[in-house]
Parts: structure tokens; sequence; C-alpha cells
């Protein structure tokens, strides 16, 4: 379990380790579901499944983009388990 402070606006910070479970990075958004007895249920938020979710995800801004090749040798490089 994890304790959090809330700050004087009311505000809480979510630690980095809950943040990496929920799979969630800075500038991704959660939800907040509010259940009964003062519970709540956080989720990360945007993940529907639907194929244009994807889109754009591995743009990188300001580089150039990856040829077809150049994303294989990579893939093949993670999967040897090098970087």
């Amino acid at each position: 379990m994890t304790t959090l402070t809330v700050t004087a606006k009311g505000q809480v910070t979510l630690r980095k380790d809950v943040l990496e479970h929920l799979g969630v990075h800075p500038g991704e958004k959660i939800t907040v579901n509010k259940l009964p007895n003062g519970r709540i249920e956080v989720k990360a938020a945007g993940r529907t499944g639907n194929i244009t979710d994807t889109f754009g995800i591995l743009k990188r801004q300001g580089r150039p983009s990856l040829s077809i090749e150049e994303m294989n040798k990579i893939a093949a490089r993670g999967w040897a388990g090098k970087r």
C-alpha cells in the first residue's frame, strides 16, 4: 500500500512507482472513479484499444523518420537483448 500526502491546495502527487505500475508517462492522463465507502479507482486513461490510439506513437519530434530497415535492425537488437 502507498500513502500519499494531500497538499494545502487539495492536490496529490502520485509516486513514480505508482505511475510506472499504471504505465503512465508525463503528459498522459489518468481517470479516477469514485466508488462507495470513500474509495476511488485510478486507471490509465485512453487505453481503449482502438487502432487510431497508436497513430504517431513512434513519431520522433525533431528527428528524421526511421526506414523499415532501421526499424528491423532495432527490433533485432531488442530481441537479442542488446540496446
